[in-house]
């Protein structure tokens, strides 16, 4: 899952059977989509060696060769700095944490993270706090349950609607604090005006995505050569039998 901390709105997360490269590249892929392009971002991450180089497989753009000749090239953002938190335990108890910067200069990362209010070091703290709020939630998610789901979309699917509703429903404590009035995430980030109720939530109609044609496949028509169209066949007269008599038919 992902979290955005200055409004601490969630911004999605991916069900999976298996921890592996796709799974951290779907969520990734997640998050591109919540933010500008080029623009500067500070991801914070666990231990886990994955979401590096996932991250730097998402968060690139194309660029043009100069010779104009073969695949474009791939390059990172140029603002992204990735951070990675490793925490130690020793029996169930936190003895050391580890805070590197995998990509970035850590000066910076800082001065994003106090811009956003998300504490003066590297932390993961936000995401495991929603974590628990999840789990707290989700009956598939409490620890030593008897109400693990039968597959991974019904898990995926409550997933959403806790997510959903915790973005437009829920008041916010701490943001609600600070604001002195009742403020969900959703609101916080600019994107509805008013708490909404789940019946509001539930009933809401997205508009499709726009149609696009299909992708044209073969060679490309070379340019400044006419295209050919295929020959008409003529048609011929034919004689038809009819009985007293022939008479002239076509076809």
């Amino acid at each position: 899952m992902a979290l955005q901390i200055k409004t601490r709105l969630w911004l999605g997360g991916v069900v999976s059977e298996h921890r592996n490269r796709h799974l951290a590249d779907a969520l990734f892929h997640l998050v591109k989509q919540c933010c500008l392009p080029l623009q500067e971002l500070l991801v914070v991450t666990d231990g886990w060696a994955a979401y590096p180089k996932s991250i730097r497989r998402v968060f690139r753009e194309k660029a043009l060769r100069q010779a104009r000749q073969g695949r474009c090239r791939l390059l990172a953002w140029p603002g992204l700095l990735i951070g990675t938190v490793i925490k130690r335990t020793e029996r169930k108890h936190v003895v050391e944490v580890v805070r590197r910067m995998a990509q970035g200069l850590e000066e910076r990362a800082l001065q994003l993270l106090a811009s956003t209010q998300g504490g003066n070091v590297l932390n993961t703290s936000f995401i495991e706090r929603i974590n628990g709020t999840f789990r707290e939630r989700l009956a598939s998610l409490t620890r030593r349950c008897r109400h693990a789901s039968h597959s991974v979309e019904m898990l995926a699917a409550g997933m959403w609607l806790v997510g959903c509703t915790y973005n437009f429903c829920w008041p916010h404590h701490e943001l609600s604090r600070q604001r002195k009035q009742n403020l969900t995430p959703a609101m916080a980030s600019g994107l509805t005006d008013h708490p909404w109720s789940v019946r509001e939530l539930l009933a809401h109609r997205i508009a499709p995505p726009p149609w696009q044609p299909p992708k044209r496949r073969g060679q490309p028509p070379k340019s400044g050569c006419p295209r050919q169209t295929p020959p008409v066949k003529r048609q011929t007269g034919l004689l038809r039998l009819r009985k007293g008599g022939l008479c002239p038919s076509t076809r």
